[in-house]
């Protein structure tokens, strides 16, 4: 009989292959994948079967989360990552961002995007031009002069509200010989789905509205098998996996997506029409307000299903103080700096998503002092208004 030693270490594991199926997926902790034979483990090494050998390389409870992304997506497939930055650096990368080549890119993205565009890229030789996604004409002189390599945008930009036109995008940047990369972190899905409309990468940070629920990090690439096979290829290098329980916890929170982002639309469209009528309120940027400057291509993207959870506004005259204090008075709302939760969230754009942003680029982009960003939960919306309400009234 083996030593307790040896027993304590084995005791329990590796036990006869059930005959049955879990109704939930799996979370498969294990680093290691043992096969029956060391050639099916060398097959799998070399790409010739499917398998697991090391999470590098892929993991069960992984592949079901990837699985489910690609089904939402209309995708052949998608790769996880541990972060929405790993996707989005993961997808330049894919579509052949390198020294010497170039990027054109949304101006108004999320802040640490902006940063790795403009900080991290641009320091290792890559070219990089910031446009007005809402306007076509500058986007498509962009791209005829700088030949990029890949013209990436957000599907409604963070925090401003802009709506990229992703089919007439696509067509300016095929036309090129660029890549369109997408993240649809705002709109999801349920919004829209860029892959058929002409995008060839869509992009989420899965922590947001994919998970919902404020309690994972992680990052999804959608593409065509071709495009998602090189990117497992440079995972393995990258090593930006997920862990196997985030991914359980996005899967898991993918079950209740469209039924969350139903509620998230319905209530930031009362908010939002409640917030354009408030005295202390200068301006409030939501694509479903008839005078959101992209609202018709909003419309006409996301075919009636809702404008997404998302929107800014502008405290009048305020400044940083004022706004500090406006959000300190919210007891509902919550000052944390992410989105797409269950919970109504609020950010404060300045010093936190574009904080890494220069202050005169801010300035220029339209990121003031007085704007705010709102994350809409799926409370009452009756309930989000009375917060609001309350904390205008500490605003002189």
């Amino acid at each position: 009989m083996p030593s307790i030693y040896t027993l304590a270490v084995h005791a329990g594991e590796r036990g006869p292959r059930p005959d049955f199926t879990p109704v939930s997926t799996a979370v498969y902790h294990s680093v290691g994948y043992l096969y029956d034979d060391m050639e099916t483990l060398d097959a799998i090494f070399g790409g010739q079967r499917q398998g697991y050998v090391y999470p590098r390389y892929g993991s069960p409870t992984v592949h079901a989360f990837e699985q489910a992304v690609a089904a939402l997506e209309g995708a052949e497939e998608a790769v996880a990552y541990a972060s929405g930055m790993a996707a989005v650096h993961a997808a330049l990368l894919g579509a052949g961002v390198r020294a010497g080549s170039a990027v054109v890119a949304a101006a108004d993205v999320y802040g640490a995007t902006y940063a790795l565009l403009d900080t991290l890229l641009g320091e290792m030789g890559v070219r990089v031009r910031f446009v007005d996604i809402a306007d076509l004409t500058e986007v498509a002189e962009a791209v005829e002069e700088e030949r990029p390599t890949a013209l990436l945008c957000e599907i409604v930009s963070n925090p401003l509200m802009k709506v990229a036109d992703v089919p007439a995008l696509a067509e300016i940047a095929h036309r090129a010989g660029a890549a369109l990369i997408v993240d649809n972190t705002f709109a999801t899905p349920y919004l829209f789905r860029p892959l058929d409309r002409g995008a060839d990468y869509v992009l989420h940070s899965a922590t947001k509205y994919l998970g919902g629920h404020g309690d994972l990090m992680a990052g999804v690439v959608a593409c065509s098998a071709e495009r998602a096979y090189a990117l497992r290829e440079q995972q393995k290098l990258l090593g930006a996996n997920p862990a196997p329980q985030e991914a359980w916890l996005a899967l898991r929170g993918l079950k209740t997506l469209p039924l969350r982002m139903e509620r998230h639309c319905a209530n930031a469209i009362t908010v939002a029409r409640w917030l354009s009528g408030q005295e202390k309120i200068s301006a409030v940027h939501y694509p479903g307000l008839d005078i959101h400057p992209q609202h018709e291509v909003a419309a006409r993207l996301f075919g009636g299903r809702g404008f997404g959870g998302m929107l800014s506004f502008v405290l009048r005259d305020a400044t940083q103080s004022d706004a500090f204090r406006f959000m300190e008075a919210l007891n509902l709302i919550l000052p944390a700096t992410t989105l797409g939760d269950v919970y109504s969230l609020i950010l404060y754009p300045a010093h936190s998503s574009h904080r890494q942003v220069a202050p005169e680029v801010r300035a220029t982009l339209g990121i003031g002092d007085g704007l705010v960003r709102l994350s809409v939960g799926i409370e009452d919306a009756a309930d989000i208004i009375a917060d609001l309400e309350r904390a205008l009234h500490t605003l002189t």
